[in-house]
């Protein structure tokens, strides 16, 4: 991981083109350094639109802070992020996730209503423009439940089905963390399959560790990226898992999925 990070950190950017369906500056980039070459995605700070609701430190310093958090939890979640320099001046760098290393197969879909995958979760129902009924359904995965776990503590407002990624080499990583961190409760994703079940006590284990670590250095880290309430924030969700066991429910007075939600 340290190699990767290296890379991006210190490789040379060579910007391919735009990622024309993102909200904000997203460009595709070949980072090259010492004769080894990827591709990364680059999000510089000065192509990111103000939001309302966010309107402290960067979208960029988000993702970053997310990557640390995954970091923490050995869960990989997040492909190895930067901060640094690039074209168009400061911004995240982030591992491209090749799509030739993508599993064809999505874990999160809509299915005809009397088709969905044996073990999978029911999310919400739909239906398409002929009126036939559809389901919103996730698979019933390990690496899924760390996800749903991941997102609940960094309170993350867009796990859209795009915005997972599961590799032909077992791997599973989600991108897009930007609008995360809130102080307000705006978790909106797909993976609502798992509501009031009990949380594996695996990940409870790695709660535990990360509950010590946002009061250690985790934390003096993130408050280069955070705000000191939304550091508090986090730290009562965290406290929360860990009191209740369970994955959380859909919020009430927020739209619990994202939109659009594959």
């Amino acid at each position: 991981m340290g190699e990767l990070t290296d890379l991006l950190s210190r490789g040379s950017l060579e910007i391919e083109g735009r990622l024309v369906d993102a909200s904000n500056t997203t460009l595709r980039a070949e980072i090259t350094l010492d004769g080894v070459d990827a591709r990364c995605v680059y999000k510089p700070v000065r192509g990111e639109r103000p939001l309302w609701d966010f309107p402290d430190g960067t979208l960029a310093g988000r993702e970053y802070a997310a990557y640390l958090v995954s970091e923490l939890t050995g869960w990989g979640i997040v492909p190895p992020t930067v901060l640094r320099d690039g074209p168009l001046g400061p911004g995240m760098c982030q591992l491209w996730i090749d799509e030739d290393r993508q599993r064809p197969e999505p874990l999160v879909d809509f299915v005809p209503g009397r088709r969905i995958p044996v073990g999978w979760h029911r999310v919400a129902a739909a239906r398409d423009e002929s009126g036939r009924p559809f389901v919103l359904a996730h698979a019933d995965e390990p690496q899924l439940a760390r996800m749903a776990v991941f997102d609940a503590v960094i309170n993350n407002a867009d796990r859209k089905g795009s915005h997972i990624l599961s590799t032909v080499d077992g791997e599973l990583y989600g991108v897009d963390h930007g609008v995360s961190f809130h102080v307000e409760n705006k978790l909106r994703t797909v993976l609502w399959g798992w509501s009031e079940s009990p949380v594996p006590d695996d990940a409870l284990d790695v709660l535990k560790k990360l509950r010590s670590a946002l009061d250690a250095d985790l934390g003096a880290d993130l408050s280069e990226h955070l705000t000191i309430r939304e550091l508090r924030a986090m730290c009562r969700r965290v406290d929360g898992l860990l009191r209740t066991k369970v994955f959380p429910n859909p919020p009430e007075d927020w739209p619990a999925l994202p939109w659009p939600p594959i």
